[in-house]
């Protein structure tokens, strides 16, 4: 399991600090995770103030930004 930040984000940048893998990365419209730093662990998750923003998924997905 992973984690991918949706389309949901409104760039509040909440979750970005708490990254202890320094995954989470500011894009144009909203943040992403490298999926190749994230660590899987979810504490992304508990910081982000928008259900839904914060997905976890089955696999990790490569996205280029």
């Amino acid at each position: 399991m992973t984690y991918i930040i949706t389309e949901e984000c409104i760039l509040c940048g909440s979750c970005e600090p708490f990254c202890e893998e320094g995954a989470i990365i500011e894009g144009d419209n909203r943040f992403f995770i490298d999926q190749t730093k994230c660590g899987s662990c979810g504490t992304c998750t508990e910081y982000c103030p928008i259900d839904g923003a914060i997905i976890e998924v089955e696999e990790k997905i490569l996205v280029k930004n």
